[in-house]
């Protein structure tokens, strides 16, 4: 059964390293993202299972020890899915890699010092269809008496002539009707999410927060909104389940 969620942004600039110059203006959704996961830790889970967009080649179910790396982004950084503190080895090429997604929760996990309970992870693709996605919630609910659910994912990428998607007038209303549906911790609203007009804007978390519907059916959570921000023109919301 659900006992938490938190909800996450996943830009790789939420990683200092990878932000360079830039990192400081994404102090407070890395705050908000510490008070979050703070959240998971004292609902003391039996199992954590983190969610997280992913491409055609990372889809699918990853274990705990799987390695993510920001070499991709000009840094000479790997993370280990649930391993705190620093990491000593290196991953061998062969290796299995997260995607990007959950590369940045393992480096949030690895921030805080995470250790309370065992660790998988699943990297979803964004065409999921709505009841899929509730299927896979309920599934992963399943999963121990108590399970922790960290869902990584952005809003829209469409709220300013520099963003990703270019500006879309209906960016910011979808976005304020997520981050009511997260505040609220409302199931329904978060199901009923338009699945082609998140796909328009760009917005990858809409499968991973259908997922935390899924799972949360039945586990009379209460929610509250952390962050709601748009810095770069995608929207980066933070939010607690518990």
């Amino acid at each position: 059964m659900l006992v938490a969620a938190a909800v996450c942004p996943c830009p790789p600039l939420l990683v200092p390293e990878v932000a360079a110059g830039a990192a400081p203006e994404m102090d407070a959704a890395r705050a908000a993202c510490t008070d979050a996961l703070g959240v998971l830790a004292a609902a003391r889970p039996d199992r954590l299972v983190v969610v997280g967009p992913a491409g055609p080649d990372r889809r699918g179910a990853h274990p705990e020890g799987t390695w993510g790396s920001f070499r991709g982004f000009g840094v000479a950084l790997d993370v280990r899915l649930g391993r705190p503190g620093p990491d000593t080895e290196s991953p061998a090429p062969s290796e299995d890699r997260l995607p990007p997604s959950l590369a940045v929760a393992a480096w949030l996990l690895r921030r805080t010092g995470w250790a309370d309970a065992p660790i998988d992870a699943l990297g979803v693709g964004e065409s999921l269809p709505a009841e899929r996605c509730a299927e896979a919630g309920r599934d992963i609910a399943a999963r121990a008496e108590r399970v922790a659910l960290l869902v990584m994912g952005d809003a829209s990428a469409c709220r300013t002539l520099k963003a990703p998607g270019y500006l879309d007038e209906r960016a910011a209303p979808f976005d304020a009707s997520v981050a009511r549906a997260l505040a609220e911790a409302d199931i329904d609203a978060l199901k009923a999410l338009d699945v082609e007009l998140a796909r328009q804007l760009m917005a990858s978390g809409r499968v991973p927060w259908q997922i935390l519907a899924g799972a949360a059916e039945g586990a009379d959570l209460t929610g509250a909104l952390l962050y709601e921000a748009a810095p770069y023109g995608v929207g980066y919301l933070v939010a607690a389940w518990s």
